[in-house]
């Protein structure tokens, strides 16, 4: 039977190369790109999403028309990263092993570059490399061009994206006119189209599925949290998903460092890639997780540009990127050849708009997950545990010896007894940390209705009453929490309650309509760590606020501008003078003559005529690597 690579043009040398690599099929764009590149007489943009197979679609027809007899170089592809750069060239070799005299050079920085030059010295046809090294080696005119006639250019929006422009430019400069230019991307924007058109004469173009759009064998997911429990978040998915295999995007070296060591002290196998590692260290890390001797590789989007590692399971994006094309190359490193994967996004209630904005770019519907309660976990990692007993290899001949002393330490327990113990070792430790977990999904409002509501300017749902009630996070409630507070005071069951919405030091609540009265009663007199409990009808002069009239706080208003005083009998709290609250630090409005000191959750800002105190980080974040800003949100 014939092979579908034979059926395509590629020799049989190549043919078995791929064969022994475990490759029996094409996928989609090696099917569309290899015929035409084969012809070798046009440039080419090919336009698919990472993890799709373009090293095979460019690699394979390159060696296929590349002279071996000679050894000077025919071919030059350059890439972003050191990664992608090692990957593209040992993919290379691993597909020319049966073609003789068949030599492939990777030009990276952070290497030898002695070593670098010292192969070409002996002999190249095709060069892989990143441009700041290549110019660096044609500056010291260790290399000529002058005989090439095939230029890829691999990951050209992120070369762009990362500042390459210039080093492109020089770069090709050295090479004839008449080569042919293949240009591949995972997106297509602006910059890169004019690229194409700039390098490139009348090319054939090849998308497969939509511009940008994102693999369809991954699926989508995003969770709403509050900021302080990002990391409770990420532990969360982690525990209740057992075999997990995943990168985790943070934006900042900083973060990306912080995330894994917080990991690591927590017990979790994990470890940081990212651009202040020695190319040593990077590697080191890359092996152990293509080894899966790690499970959780938390990265830099530079940093894991080229991670070409089968079977990852999850992508989970710490923090959104910068650039809205990044989320598609994140993406990308899970559901590689025909598997699926799991691309999921940690939120908080402000970034629901950019979750949109990514529905309509890659074309998919993302999926609003809840995270997982503490017992949901426990018994996810139970079971977990119980498939690999029930599954685990035994080796006979090596346990038997151990045996009788295993049946003499169990001779007075019962099968069950055994079962529970051996399951224990591994639940217990899941049991202990989520005994009290807390929950920490976050309310949002999603449409305009529901964000109505939530400001104070709707009644309720049908059949209800909306109230509000002068507890919140701060005081360390959970919605169950509040559930079980409210019904224990007003002695009513859980399902006469609705929607409740956790805020910071107030929260809104909804009853049935015919228990309402019985709520007003119940908390006539409750407390609350020393604290009078106030239950008022939403929209009431309450802390709604929206329809202007005085808020029912137990004090006073005072008018005076900003310089004027509010003052609480419930928390000492003040507008325009000081509001003091449980988090410490102060904010001003207005400046020194604006009006009295806000304090918030630690943080010192100068919001009106003055300047951001606190670290001075910028709104639109930093990218690693430097380089020209995209689109951004």
């Amino acid at each position: 039977m014939t092979n579908p690579f034979q059926l395509l043009g590629i020799s049989d040398d190549v043919v078995n190369a791929v064969k022994d690599l475990g490759f029996e099929n094409p996928t989609p764009i090696q099917e569309q790109s290899i015929p035409v590149l084969l012809e070798g007489t046009n440039d080419f943009v090919g336009l698919a999403q990472t993890g799709t197979g373009k090293t095979a679609a460019f690699g394979l027809p390159l060696l296929e028309l590349i002279d071996f007899k000679s050894n000077k170089p025919q071919a030059l592809i350059l890439c972003p990263t050191r990664e992608l750069c090692l990957q593209i060239a040992n993919d290379l070799k691993n597909f020319s092993k049966n073609v003789a005299n068949a030599h492939v050079v990777a030009v990276y920085g952070g290497a030898n570059i002695m070593q670098q030059l010292r192969e070409i010295r002996q002999g190249v046809q095709i060069v892989v490399a990143t441009p700041g090294r290549m110019l660096d080696i044609i500056g010291r005119k260790a290399i000529d061009f002058s005989g090439v006639k095939y230029v890829v250019l691999d990951e050209a929006d992120e070369m762009l994206n990362m500042g390459f422009q210039d080093d492109i430019n020089d770069i090709l400069s050295t090479t004839p006119d008449d080569k042919k230019t293949w240009l591949f991307s995972a997106t297509m924007p602006a910059e890169v189209r004019r690229i194409a058109k700039k390098y490139m004469n009348e090319p054939v173009e090849l998308t497969m599925g939509t511009k940008n759009t994102g693999n369809v064998n991954i699926e989508h997911e995003y969770y709403i949290v509050r900021a302080r429990d990002k990391y409770a978040a990420l532990k969360r998915i982690v525990d209740f998903n057992p075999e997990i295999f995943a990168v985790v995007f943070c934006k900042t070296k900083l973060d990306t460092q912080d995330v894994a060591e917080h990991l690591i002290k927590d017990g979790y196998n994990a470890d940081a890639l990212h651009g202040d590692l020695s190319q040593q260290q990077r590697d080191k890390v890359m092996q152990r997780f293509r080894e899966r001797n790690m499970q959780l590789l938390i990265a830099t989007d530079v940093a894991a540009r080229g991670i070409d590692v089968n079977n990852v399971t999850h992508v989970i994006n710490y923090s959104l990127p910068d650039e809205i094309e990044s989320y598609t190359h994140r993406s990308g490193r899970t559901g590689r050849a025909g598997k699926t994967g799991i691309s999921i996004c940690i939120i908080n209630s402000k970034e629901v708009g950019k979750i949109r904005q990514l529905e309509r770019i890659i074309g998919k519907q993302f999926t609003k997950a809840e995270l997982p309660t503490g017992f949901d976990v426990c018994e996810k990692q139970l079971f977990s545990l119980v498939h690999k007993v029930h599954n685990v290899e035994v080796n006979t001949e090596q346990i038997d010896q151990y045996i009788p002393r295993i049946m003499d330490e169990f001779a007075e327990l019962s099968k069950e007894e055994v079962i529970k113990r051996f399951a224990s070792l591994e639940f217990n430790r899941f049991l202990d940390y989520y005994s009290k977990a807390p929950d920490l999904n976050a309310a949002v409002a999603e449409d305009r209705n529901e964000r109505d509501r939530v400001r104070g300017n709707n009644r309720g749902s049908e059949g209800y009453t909306r109230l509000f009630i002068n507890l919140g996070s701060v005081d360390e409630f959970t919605r169950g929490d509040m559930l079980s507070f409210i019904c224990n005071n007003a002695k009513i069951g859980g399902k006469s309650v609705g929607k409740i919405d956790l805020k910071g030091v107030y929260s809104f609540f909804e009853v049935e309509d015919d228990v309402a009265e019985k709520v007003f009663e119940g908390f006539k007199a409750v407390e609350f760590k020393g604290r009078n409990v106030r239950i008022e009808k939403s929209g009431d002069g309450g802390r709604d606020g929206s329809d202007g009239r005085p808020r029912r706080d137990g004090g006073e208003r005072r008018s005076g501008g900003f310089g004027g005083e509010r003052r609480s009998g419930g928390g000492g709290r003040s507008y325009g003078g000081d509001r003091r609250s449980s988090g410490g630090g102060e904010r001003r409005e207005g400046g020194n003559s604006g009006g009295g000191f806000r304090d918030f959750s630690g943080r010192k800002r100068e919001d009106r005529g003055g300047s951001t105190g606190g670290s001075g980080r910028r709104e639109g974040g930093s990218r690693e690597g430097g380089g020209e800003r995209r689109k951004k949100w």
